[in-house]
């Protein structure tokens, strides 16, 4: 094998073609159109997809940085134009579009217009929330702007009548997509506001940015900032979001939702009564147990006020004063008759009477003297001799001393 006056690794040169690429005002800002295919979305968060078209491939990524101004989730099959640059990847010596921004083929001017009447309806002050009207709590008549055939209508007339069968629904079959849509949803929300319902659900199911941009047209817009009656918008599936939603009094992500929105659960409300109604007449009871308690406090205390038990009490109390008094005087009557029975005994001890019972006799003189001694009674004097009995009178015949002085 000849050697050559230069010899190069891989490394050099896969760098020499990068600095190539990077030189090249072309390739540095490039937008370029295909059809996307082998789409990857990283754990990261980088997106990794390949651009084909009849001709041939070219790999591509959008890194999670530059992923902020993707409105759309990428899939495969779809038509896009994506801007950015391409650079070569230097370890694999392959080179690669890094995407900046995509948006779907054809309908690029309409996400142009779509931002421009964003702005400027914002500024217009169409958006701003002192504009937003409540919905109702317990609607009774919910109007409906959509199409009669389509999907959202089915859903909102199924949810609404689980939710509640006494809400009346009424539908104005709009056109949702195409020339006269713009037209027909308007006379819609026109109709049903100056009837007098509730609220109003406009909207429709979901579909491509073009099948959804009569809701994106200044006409609708104004037509639901005009309205009286509340408007909910329930335009597309959750992700989806247009000029409608903006301006309504409240954005729901679908029409199923929109309508459980707009319709309260007549069984979850009937059942919150039932257990607020259970609650009451638990309290209820507790008032009234604790009012029949003081009530009987009172009654009690009443009687015990009322005359006639005051009397009973007052005669209770003279009757047990009387027998206590009763039972004093008893008392003190039995411990009298002990005692004079005591002070009897003992005068009876001393009695004279008694004495003279026991064969003693009781001797006075002439002048009814007590006779204590024999000197007393001369011979000759009258004396009487007393007895139990009785007396004697007698006549002292002779005076003999016992010798005692």
């Amino acid at each position: 094998m000849k050697r050559t006056a230069n010899v190069y690794k891989v490394g050099q040169v896969n760098a020499y073609i990068k600095n190539l690429f990077a030189m090249d005002y072309a390739l540095r800002s490039i937008v370029v159109k295909g059809e996307v295919s082998n789409c990857k979305y990283h754990s990261s968060g980088h997106i990794y997809f390949t651009l084909k078209d009849e001709t041939g491939t070219l790999s591509a990524v959008m890194f999670a940085g530059q992923r902020a101004g993707l409105r759309f989730r990428l899939e495969e099959g779809q038509k896009v134009l994506v801007s950015g640059s391409i650079m070569v990847y230097e370890r694999d010596g392959k080179y690669q579009l890094y995407a900046r921004e995509i948006t779907l083929d054809g309908i690029g001017d309409l996400y142009a217009r779509f931002e421009e009447l964003k702005q400027r309806l914002g500024e217009m002050g169409m958006f701003a929330p002192e504009y937003k009207q409540p919905i109702p709590r317990f609607v009774k008549r919910v109007g409906i702007v959509t199409s009669p055939t389509g999907a959202a209508i089915r859903d909102i007339v199924n949810i609404a009548g689980r939710r509640n069968p006494y809400v009346q629904l009424i539908l104005y079959p709009a056109l949702v997509q195409g020339e006269q849509a713009v037209r027909s949803i308007v006379r819609g929300i026109e109709t049903l506001d100056s009837m007098g319902l509730d609220c109003l659900i406009v909207g429709r199911g979901g579909g491509s940015i073009e099948d959804l941009w009569a809701f994106n047209e200044e006409p609708v817009a104004r037509a639901i900032f005009d309205c009286q009656t509340p408007v909910i918008s329930a335009v597309g599936h959750e992700t989806d979001t247009t000029i409608a939603d903006f301006v309504a009094d409240l954005r729901a992500p679908t029409p199923s939702a929109a309508a459980e929105l707009a319709v309260y659960d007549v069984y979850e409300y009937m059942e919150q009564l039932e257990q607020r109604r259970l609650s009451l007449r638990r309290l209820m009871n507790g008032k009234i147990g604790e009012q029949k308690l003081r009530l009987t406090a009172e009654e009690r205390r009443l009687e015990r006020l009322h005359p006639q038990y005051q009397l009973g009490q007052r005669s209770q109390q003279l009757a047990n004063a009387r027998r206590l008094l009763d039972d004093l005087i008893r008392r003190r009557l039995e411990s009298c008759r002990q005692q004079l029975a005591v002070a009897a005994a003992r005068l009876s001890g001393v009695s004279p009477l008694t004495k003279l019972e026991q064969g003693y006799a009781y001797v006075t003189g002439e002048c009814g003297e007590n006779i204590k001694s024999v000197e007393q009674a001369p011979p000759g004097s009258r004396i009487t001799v007393r007895l139990a009995d009785g007396k004697l009178e007698s006549v002292v015949k002779e005076r003999i001393s016992d010798g005692r002085e």
